[in-house]
């Protein structure tokens, strides 16, 4: 990172430091006592990393793909999802799963986690996570088809409104002739 990257992400460090303490203040909490002293720059942190893909391209580990002569189907599962909701700032959780017919080429295995982790890492909501999982994997290797499942809980889901908890959201993204057999209205 160099020196105005550096300055860029501490000046954001401490806006964001700010508005927790603000935030805190605002719901009638004493910044000033022992358990919330230090929070609004733990938050701060927390939020910096928790949202680094804002700053980063996806499609960046997918950039060096191998030939490849096989066509069959290669399945990556369980790949570890954390991300945050834009509607409400929480996180939702769960695991990706990802199934591609190579053309001419694939991609190492754990390039398909960095750029899950890297989408993931921005404020969004899963059904346009997962669609942008499948545009970048489409963009950087060209399969034949792509799909891409995630199955995630979503805290704003758990802990507020109806409290459901155990219930997750699974999202489908298809590209190539899976996508088109299923968006046919036919």
């Amino acid at each position: 990172m160099d020196a105005a990257q550096n300055d860029g992400l501490e000046r954001a460090r401490a806006q964001l430091a700010a508005a927790i303490g603000a935030m805190l203040v605002a719901v009638g909490e004493d910044v000033g006592r022992d358990g919330l002293r230090s929070t609004p720059m733990r938050v701060a942190d927390s939020l910096i990393g928790f949202l680094a893909g804002v700053r980063l391209d996806p499609a960046a580990p997918l950039s060096t793909p191998f030939a490849a002569q096989s066509r069959d189907l290669v399945t990556i599962r369980d790949i570890p999802v954390a991300s945050f909701c834009e509607h409400h700032l929480l996180p939702f959780t769960g695991v990706a799963h990802i199934a591609y017919t190579p053309n001419e080429h694939v991609a190492g295995l754990s390039d398909f986690s960095k750029t899950i982790e890297i989408l993931a890492s921005r404020p969004q909501i899963q059904e346009n996570l997962t669609a942008q999982i499948a545009e970048v994997i489409e963009k950087a290797i060209a399969p034949l088809e792509v799909t891409v499942t995630l199955t995630c809980v979503h805290t704003c889901m758990t802990v507020r409104g109806g409290n459901n908890y155990g219930t997750s959201v699974t999202t489908v993204a298809r590209r190539g002739p899976a996508e088109e057999q299923h968006s046919d209205p036919k």
